[in-house]
């Protein structure tokens, strides 16, 4: 390994593009943020970051998962 950073001389590291979308403060002290991920390879998804202490969920969805996912969460709040 080189120098001690984990990664072998040569490695050649993927270069993706984060762009913050929104960040919401949840309750009990929960923060939610979407990101849209921009691959190298051309593939675009929505990162969904869930934060809860140290605790930290990274999800990442493709454009029909995200509509489906902010579909059954508008009917949910709509309930409340």
């Amino acid at each position: 390994m080189g120098a001690g950073n984990g990664f072998h001389a040569g490695t050649v590291l993927m270069a993706d593009t984060l762009t913050d979308l929104a960040e919401f403060d949840l309750p009990y002290r929960r923060k939610a943020t979407l990101k849209r991920i921009d691959f190298e390879s051309g593939l675009s998804m929505v990162r969904l970051v869930l934060r809860e202490g140290k605790r930290i969920t990274q999800i990442d969805l493709d454009a029909d998962s995200a509509k489906g996912l902010a579909d059954a969460m508008n009917a949910a709040a709509d309930d409340l």
